[in-house]
């Protein structure tokens, strides 16, 4: 037979309590919140202890018990976190890397020699076609396509670290009387 709360009197059993649930605990105050799990859970289940029981045994059971329920409960999450981690990538590539990387290839875009950087605009950037982008550039198509290409492969060596960006060609005068180095 049970009987009500009001016949409970847990107030000489909350330093033992206490006690207990620091040495499971090891935390001061994670003991505390343990404590008052167990009397709220003790509370709820009220009607399960039976007079003539030995309350403060009853009590640290209900507090070994919620304990434990804790314990499982963190151990469930810490393996669902785990199991997460395990499906997550190991690491992410940082995000500046490829900022400074795109930031490169436009850098190496706008070094390319104006012909070449105009019609690559055009055709890859516009997506003109090669007459098109010849009638805009008042250029033959074949012409287009030459500057293009040439665009191309400058950007696929300056992105592969294998040339420098273009400078555009120095002038230089071939002949005459005209000595550099007066």
């Amino acid at each position: 037979m049970s009987f009500g709360w009001r016949s409970f009197d847990v107030t000489a059993h909350l330093a033992p309590m206490g006690r207990y649930a620091r040495a499971l605990t090891r935390h001061a105050e994670d003991a505390e919140d343990l404590v008052h799990t167990a009397l709220l859970r003790a509370y709820e289940r009220r009607a399960t202890f039976r007079r003539g029981e030995n309350l403060r045994t009853w009590l640290f059971a209900v507090l070994h018990n919620s304990f434990i329920d804790g314990w499982r409960h963190r151990r469930a999450e810490d393996a669902r976190i785990a199991a997460v981690g395990r499906l997550a990538a190991p690491h992410a590539e940082p995000g500046q890397d490829h900022a400074l990387h795109l930031r490169e290839i436009f850098e190496a875009y706008l070094s390319l020699p104006e012909p070449q950087r105009a019609a690559f605009h055009l055709v890859a950037l516009e997506g003109l076609s090669y007459a098109e982008a010849a009638e805009i550039l008042d250029v033959p198509a074949g012409t287009v396509m030459s500057r293009l290409s040439r665009a191309r492969e400058m950007l696929r060596r300056m992105d592969a670290g294998e040339a420098q960006p273009a400078r555009p060609p120095q002038l230089r005068v071939v002949g005459g009387s005209h000595d550099p180095k007066a």
